[in-house]
């Protein structure tokens, strides 16, 4: 997350996208853009970055960093800010500065709470409704993800990423469209704090719990158990919550 701060900052970044990925930044994912639907297509690489984790809680963004990544001018970039920042993803400050909201430890809970219901019931409608193309998606998911956290130093954004594969997989098939938006948007407020932690928390990984998860919910994703399928989900996201916590990053104040 380091580097997404400093590609930010840094006075020397290119104006191309290729410079910004020789740096190592997450803009430079976001590739340039089809001037025909600017505004959607900034909109949604930027909220990829924010589910992903690629961006930090209290992270201030560079409108013109931004722009200047993908290629585009200030318009579709203030567009696109104003769409996440409806959604609560990022906030605008005094003096038009913008950045990724801090979670309070309140917010987190009901946060939290919500995630509990919404992800346990795509987890559900999943495994009554998974196809075996779904199934072998979800598998391999899980097994990157098994392998990444086995290794004696754990690729942590690889880690992050396989994770979120993994999840949106699982929800993909619950053949839901909605579900799936809806979870999205949870992940947009979500993604920046959980991510942040896998990657910060190498012994998360190695604790095995995220993984121990992940199988049981693919287990029950085969034999077509929707109870058990909800409540590896939901272990899996209650181990993460009280791990968060624990780590004392949440605001405290309301």
């Amino acid at each position: 997350m380091k580097a997404v701060v400093e590609s930010l900052s840094s006075p020397a970044m290119s104006s191309s996208a290729s410079a910004a990925m020789q740096e190592g930044s997450g803009l430079g994912e976001l590739g340039l853009m089809n001037r025909e639907t600017l505004g959607d297509r900034v909109t949604a690489e930027l909220r990829n970055l924010l589910v992903a984790g690629r961006l930090a809680p209290g992270e201030k963004l560079s409108l013109r960093k931004v722009a200047e990544a993908v290629g585009v001018s200030m318009m579709p970039v203030r567009e696109a800010v104003s769409r996440l920042a409806a959604d609560g993803a990022l906030e605008v400050l005094p003096g038009r500065a913008v950045r990724v909201p801090v979670m309070s430890l309140v917010q987190f809970r009901e946060l939290t709470r919500i995630r509990l219901v919404v992800e346990g019931f795509a987890a559900e409608e999943a495994a009554r409704r998974a196809g075996p193309d779904d199934i072998a998606g979800i598998a391999a998911h899980e097994a990157a993800f098994r392998s990444i956290a086995s290794a004696d130093e754990p690729d942590t954004p690889g880690a992050v990423a396989t994770n979120r594969d993994f999840h949106f997989a699982v929800y993909r098939a619950s053949a839901m469209p909605t579900l799936v938006e809806m979870i999205e948007r949870l992940w947009l407020k979500a993604g920046p704090i959980l991510n942040l932690d896998m990657r910060a928390e190498r012994n998360r990984l190695k604790g095995g719990s995220a993984v121990q998860a992940h199988a049981a919910l693919l287990a029950a994703l085969r034999a077509g158990d929707a109870l058990a399928a909800a409540e590896a989900l939901r272990a899996d996201i209650s181990s993460a919550a009280r791990h968060i916590e624990g780590t004392g990053r949440l605001r405290t104040e309301d």
